[in-house]
């Protein structure tokens, strides 16, 4: 497969766009020119035993704040559907469990699909508009990787309730040390209907990095990879990884390191430029590392994480962060049960209620001790 053959597979319908800008189809997000999307108000039958979640937001495409929202509010969050606490109700959020036991509202700008550096473009924005002291930037495992995607669903297929549209994105080079940050290939909702025609999205995407690694991915299943083998061979050469490939797992193999490679680094890039902001205007960030199910059932027993090299990055500046997966890791060793029911406990997907208690709770030591002056419960 090439790079025409794959693309024509993804082009959207005029059809389909048409319904994603007016909301008729694909209900869960709406267009941002800068952003990508943003979120819709929504009931989805995505909870706890198949229940419909309630999903509100409000003026500032925040998600509804409920516990002392009346009250100033110094801590805004960040980040991804882990931030968003998607599956659960508007009062089910992690946010609103840790408002309701510090007695003080907490803002809750997560966006489901989102990247660290949507993110972080977003935080420089409403900053601006809605100040707090203290920040939590939550950062799920898929995000360092989304930091590449110039168009999501050259990575992920079509949802019936959500098209992964074109995105802010980084270009990176951990080799040559560079990192290039790029706006929304199509920055009008006029501009969406470029990605129903093949010679533009040809044109737009055919340097593009992460499909080079779709492409690597896709073609080392195939009859005859071998075609791939030196254009990939240059390509990993370029961004430090000198390797030889010889046959189709090495090809695959060789794929994900070079991804999980640039993906780590563009994260790493971004938390600086966090930092750099959150110094300049006098804030405090507390990060927060997320992890799906299946990553933290891998991790139990003795493997290497993937992120291992951007957790290290963290502890190395002292950053102050909470790594889920250990949080997660260290609870288990209490239970007699098998990883998969444990795991029950807490997701359904995304956490369930009982996870986001999990999630709040593995986060309020180390929030309340940032705090200052502390919150009512404390003083």
């Amino acid at each position: 497969m090439d790079a025409s053959e794959y693309l024509r597979s993804i082009l959207y319908t005029k059809d389909e766009v048409d319904h994603w800008l007016s909301g008729k189809k694909f209900p869960f997000a709406k267009y941002h020119s800068e952003f990508g999307w943003l979120l819709r108000d929504g009931k989805f039958r995505d909870g706890i035993n198949n229940s419909i979640s309630v999903y509100t937001y409000s003026q500032y495409n925040e998600r509804k704040m409920i516990n002392y929202k009346r009250k100033p509010c110094r801590i805004n969050t960040y980040g991804n559907s882990f931030t968003q606490c998607h599956q659960v109700s508007d009062g089910e959020t992690w946010q609103e469990i840790l408002a309701a036991h510090l007695n003080e509202p907490i803002r809750n700008f997560g966006v489901g699909g989102w990247s660290v550096y949507q993110a972080y473009l977003r935080m420089k924005k409403e900053e601006k508009i809605t100040p707090a002291d203290y920040i939590i930037f939550n950062i799920y495992e898929d995000d360092h990787y989304r930091n590449l995607d110039a168009w999501r669903n050259i990575r992920v297929k079509k949802h019936e309730q959500f098209i992964e549209p074109t995105l802010p994105h980084v270009k990176v080079n951990e080799q040559e040390q560079s990192f290039l940050e790029c706006s929304n290939p199509c920055p009008t909702p006029k501009s969406v209907y470029n990605l129903c025609d093949l010679d533009y999205v040809c044109q737009l995407f055919k340097d593009d990095f992460v499909l080079k690694i779709m492409l690597a991915h896709i073609n080392s299943k195939g009859k005859n990879p071998s075609h791939n083998y030196n254009e990939f061979i240059n390509l990993a050469t370029t961004h430090g990884i000198k390797t030889k490939i010889d046959n189709a797992e090495k090809l695959d193999k060789v794929a994900d390191n070079l991804f999980t490679k640039s993906a780590m680094y563009s994260s790493l890039c971004i938390v600086k430029k966090i930092d750099e902001f959150a110094k300049e205007n006098n804030k405090k960030v507390l990060y927060v590392l997320s992890y799906p199910p299946h990553s933290i059932a891998k991790y139990m027993s003795p493997q290497l994480r993937r992120d291992q090299s951007f957790v290290d990055f963290l502890r190395v500046q002292n950053y102050p962060f909470i790594d889920l997966l250990a949080a997660h890791v260290n609870e288990y060793d209490q239970f007699k049960i098998g990883i998969k029911k444990y795991l029950e406990r807490y997701f359904i997907g995304h956490y369930n209620p009982l996870g986001n208690f999990f999630c709040a709770y593995a986060i309020k030591d180390k929030l309340v001790e940032m705090l200052n002056p502390k919150p009512a419960p404390y003083q």
